[in-house]
């Protein structure tokens, strides 16, 4: 083959260098947005900085800290088997491979080619048939000169960042719903043994009305009260059993698992009549209630993936941007190919048939009916949206984390309240009941009283449900991070 012109390929490599030194990223660079925090939590102290996207911590146990041995085994499966973290998994490959593409515009574009061709033409007068063989590589390359594959990729890189934040935001849902299901079948089971021992009160007190009507001490009147209380009972704890398969199916949905699949035995209790102390601690429950630290630091706030995929969706809009802008400028690109071409197989490989070109070619739009500028500002507005969009996201994580902890506190001195409630509502009930059976006390008064202990015992456990949680949902609200066992105050 012969070679090019050396002075040609001179010019060329330095007009080259020149335009690639000269070359840089229109459009802006980006900043993160400002947003304004305040300087303390309202419902508890702590120092707050401006967000900034960490590295999301997804495998974090954060579940470990209720010490529940079932509740860590169930996560591990959802882990491993919802479909919607799957989801999730291949949307963050489907992002690194659109990244992957846009990457290739750095690269030139190398094709080959081969062909056979038999013409007939026609040369003063003279017909000539003949056959032409050719093969040969071509190559094109758009230099960046003006950074639009630039901004490309780094748009890419930050929609690839923002969907693996996706993945763990989609994994941090799934772990603390399925955490929050669990925990309330354990009251569930809590309220149910409650039933139990309720109902068995109930069916001791109608049977001894029945002995009294039958010796004619009392009226016919107190034996159907103590029945009508007794199937009232019963019906509730019917209700109960509806509420926990429903939570029993969802947790075999989120687990991956058909709900004909799926059961979780109940909770093992003593089978002595709940207490005041019982029904308002979660080790009866054989959970722990992760304390929650005085003051949490402001950058627990930051691993929410949530947050961190808001910002980096704005940092994907400022680089498209500049995508837009570079279509204002020329397009330069670079062209060569070599190969061979001969009027027959046998000398395709010849020296004679060896062929070359170089070229360049320099492209502009000078008219385009506004279409440039439509896209520019369709970046523009576009960016604005993110920006709104991350901020808004950043004040959500603030009301979350605020809104738990107030829940905890009220819940907190609630729960001490309620405790004092069925002490008092338990001792009312067993002297109504005593004076009932010495006739001092019509079975009315025992009626109301055992409605209003069982009322206390059942708000007693619904307190503390509504405890556990609101502790998973400060978990969910502060990224997943936050590990009671290892925060203090004050961090």
């Amino acid at each position: 083959m012969a070679l090019p012109d050396a002075s040609l390929l001179s010019r060329t490599a330095l007009a080259l260098a020149v335009a690639l030194l000269a070359g840089c990223a229109v459009g802006p660079d980006y900043v993160r947005p400002q947003v304004d925090v305040p300087a303390a939590f309202k419902e508890t102290g702590g120092p707050w900085k401006t967000a900034a996207p960490q590295t999301i911590d997804a495998d974090h146990p954060w579940w470990e800290a209720y010490g529940d041995s079932t509740l860590s085994s169930l996560i591990v499966q959802a882990n491993a088997a919802n479909q919607n973290i799957r989801v999730a998994e291949a949307q963050y490959r489907e992002a690194q491979a659109i990244t992957a593409a846009a990457r290739a515009g750095f690269f030139p574009t190398v094709g080959l080619n081969a062909g056979a061709t038999r013409a007939q033409s026609n040369s003063t007068g003279t017909l000539k048939l003949g056959t032409t063989d050719t093969l040969g590589l071509a190559a094109s390359w758009e230099p960046d000169i003006w950074g639009a594959v630039r901004r490309s990729v780094e748009a890419g890189n930050a929609s690839q960042q923002a969907s693996a934040d996706d993945l763990a935001g989609a994994r941090l849902s799934i772990q603390t719903t399925l955490a929050q299901d669990y925990l309330q079948i354990r009251v569930i089971d809590l309220q149910r043994d409650l039933y139990a021992s309720t109902t068995a009160a109930y069916a001791k007190a109608l049977e001894l009305t029945q002995h009294q009507y039958a010796a004619g001490t009392v009226l016919r009147s107190d034996v159907a009260l103590a029945e009508s209380q007794l199937k009232t009972a019963q019906a509730q704890a019917v209700d109960l059993d509806a509420q926990r398969s429903q939570l029993e199916h969802a947790i075999a949905v989120l687990t991956g698992q058909a709900p004909a699949s799926f059961s979780l035995p109940p909770l093992e209790t003593s089978s002595q009549a709940p207490t005041a102390e019982s029904l308002s601690s979660a080790a009866a429950l054989h959970v722990k209630l992760p304390v929650t630290p005085a003051g949490l630091p402001s950058e627990l706030l930051e691993r929410r993936p949530d947050i961190a995929g808001a910002e980096r969706r704005v940092q994907a809009a400022n680089a498209n941007i500049g995508v837009a802008k570079a279509a204002y400028y020329p397009q330069i690109v670079l062209s060569a190919s070599g190969g061979f071409s001969a009027a027959t197989l046998g000398t395709l490989f010849n020296t004679p048939s060896r062929v070359w070109s170089l070229g360049a070619a320099l492209a502009q739009t000078v008219f385009d009916g506004g279409l440039r500028k439509a896209h520019t500002d369709q970046a523009v507005a576009a960016y604005d949206v993110s920006v709104a969009q991350y901020k808004q996201t950043v004040l959500a994580g603030f009301q979350q984390v605020e809104d738990n902890l107030a829940t905890l506190r009220v819940l907190d001195n609630e729960s001490a309240l309620q405790a004092d409630a069925v002490r008092a509502a338990q001792l009312a009930e067993r002297m109504a009941l005593s004076q009932y059976r010495a006739g001092t006390a019509t079975y009315l008064s025992v009626v109301t009283a055992q409605t209003l202990s069982l009322t206390n015992q059942r708000t007693a456990a619904q307190v503390l449900g509504r405890q556990l949680a609101a502790s998973v949902s400060l978990i969910a609200a502060t990224g997943g991070g936050w590990n009671a066992a290892t925060t203090t105050s004050g961090n």
